[in-house]
């Protein structure tokens, strides 16, 4: 059995607490992090001509960003915003498999800039949605 580094375990048992405690909205923060971790993996990866970890960073990354793009909520007064989400996750997609196949950094810079705008956003309101979920805990 392969010996897994102490490190390793900590951080390992520290993301699965840190999901098992998380609110939803922590919950897609954590994969916004993940996502732009991973990308930076490959970028770092790519530069050093590591092809496999590359492929396996890049495929981490998609895997995420699909997991961001499961969680979009199309209802009726929220479509637009629905669907503008559902475009960006299918064009980060799109281009990280476009920059793992081209060995292209700007891909990638492009996939994370965009990232890194939706999770500023999705940063952003969350006070207003602790405010709605202990508001909405309180019995009246």
């Amino acid at each position: 059995m392969k010996k897994i580094p102490a490190g390793q375990q900590y951080k390992s048992i520290n993301t699965q607490t840190g999901v098992v405690d998380a609110d939803p909205h922590r919950l897609i923060q954590m994969l916004f992090a993940g996502a732009l971790e991973q990308i930076s993996v490959a970028k770092g990866c790519m530069q050093r001509a590591d092809l496999a970890g590359k492929g396996e960073a890049v495929s981490k990354a998609i895997g995420i960003v699909g997991g961001l793009l499961d969680s979009v909520n199309v209802e009726a007064e929220q479509e637009v915003l629905g669907n503008n989400l559902t475009t960006l996750y299918t064009f980060v997609t799109r281009r990280l498999s476009e920059a793992n196949i081209a060995n292209d950094v700007v891909g990638l810079d492009e996939s994370a800039n965009v990232l890194r705008e939706l999770q500023a956003g999705w940063n952003e309101i969350r006070p207003e949605v602790l405010s709605q979920a202990s508001s909405e805990s309180v019995p009246v």
